[in-house]
């Protein structure tokens, strides 16, 4: 596997990952340890974002399942970087499971959504890892998430 340049941004976060917009959230990977197999990376909150507009006109507020989706793309990346393998190669991380989801509070347009995630345990494929979100240092969302890299036909 070739060496791992950071900050990603999102063109090499493409590279990676097959999400594009209006889905890929995740703005920037900021850190990687393949040996710990830790990542941490962040999306930043516009009011421009689609979501906004309809969840809640007048109360816009980050809906927690797209919270739990960029934490499993932060994942992805991670998963990625330490296996050395990619989208474009055909292979796809796919929610295997979440467990243990807990949401403290809640994102806004202008927040930071700063995320870190760190592999608890994998097995032919499957990995569990453990992953948080939080804005201006304050937890607003913790789960397990649980992965699988799959090699896909196209």
């Amino acid at each position: 596997m070739s060496a791992i340049n950071l900050p990603m941004g999102p063109k090499e976060i493409q590279e990676l990952l097959p999400h594009r917009f209006p889905m890929l959230l995740l703005d920037r990977v900021t850190e990687i340890d393949v040996e710990a197999k830790t990542i941490k990376g962040f999306k930043n909150l516009t009011i421009n974002e689609s979501f906004f507009q309809g969840h809640f006109p007048g109360q816009p507020i980050m809906p927690g399942v797209l919270i739990l989706e960029a934490m499993a793309q932060l994942t992805g990346v991670l998963g990625f970087s330490v296996s050395g393998n990619s989208h474009k190669e055909g292979y796809l991380y796919l929610f295997a499971g979440i467990d243990n989801v807990r949401f403290k509070q809640s994102a806004y347009p202008g927040d930071c959504l700063q995320m870190e995630a760190q592999v608890q345990s994998s097995k032919r494929g499957i990995h569990k890892v453990a992953a948080q979100a939080y804005v201006d240092g304050r937890l607003i969302c913790s789960a397990d998430i649980i992965c699988a890299e799959r090699k896909v036909s196209e």
